[in-house]
């Protein structure tokens, strides 16, 4: 089983958390999407050249990360569960904290990301309009997180979502100032699933950012 993925990506990590969780084993395979040579190559693999990509067989993938995870829980059932069991209220709920974080946090903290970096030109709209969401859901977070550790009460998909973009979004909108969604921050740190993908993350990051402000 290969997982075709970039450690920097938050989505490629919010997978990376599930197996991890699961204490599921995948051969990795590291796709450097900043270079061409590489990215025409795994274009040939999977043609909008996103990641994550998994793929349980030769002649079978899985894109996305939410249906990777919905994958794992359906074929690795004794294993621990992203997504409550048997439907209903507490699974539609994960699924749609999930799609919240995706849309709302992740994706907005992206666009900020790529701004300030340099990957996309600044458009101060389009800033303002992702400063506007993620604002809203660390409101939202900050008033879930209140009265219970993780974002759905047990630590679920919903969590493999939300904790990967906070790394980069204290950087552009930082929320000290949301005390329970800061104390999530901190206890999503110490989880050994996401221990794990820091760790291999962390030098890749500082590289990037040693080279980006010699540029």
């Amino acid at each position: 089983m290969k997982l075709y993925y970039n450690p920097m990506s938050s989505y490629s990590q919010k997978a990376m958390i599930a197996f991890n969780e699961k204490g599921i084993e995948y051969e990795p395979e590291l796709v450097d999407l900043m270079s061409p040579e590489a990215r025409e190559a795994y274009e040939k693999i999977h043609p909008l050249g996103k990641v994550p990509l998994f793929k349980p067989s030769d002649d079978w993938s899985v894109p996305e990360s939410t249906t990777i995870i919905e994958y794992l829980d359906d074929k690795f059932p004794d294993t621990p569960r992203m997504i409550p069991a048997g439907g209903g209220d507490a699974a539609r709920q994960v699924r749609l904290m999930d799609r919240m974080a995706d849309l709302y946090l992740n994706d907005p903290t992206r666009e900020l990301m790529f701004q300030k970096h340099g990957f996309k030109p600044e458009n101060e709209n389009e800033a303002q309009r992702a400063n506007r969401y993620i604002q809203g859901m660390y409101e939202h977070f900050d008033k879930r997180l209140a009265n219970q550790e993780w974002v759905c009460g047990t630590f679920s998909m919903a969590d493999c979502a939300t904790i990967p973009p906070l790394f980069y979004a204290q950087m552009i909108a930082p929320f000290s100032d949301r005390p329970n969604l800061q104390r999530y921050w901190e206890r999503a740190q110490k989880r050994p699933s996401y221990a794990k993908v820091m760790k291999e993350f962390l030098p890749i990051w500082e590289g990037f950012t040693v080279r980006t402000a010699a540029q």
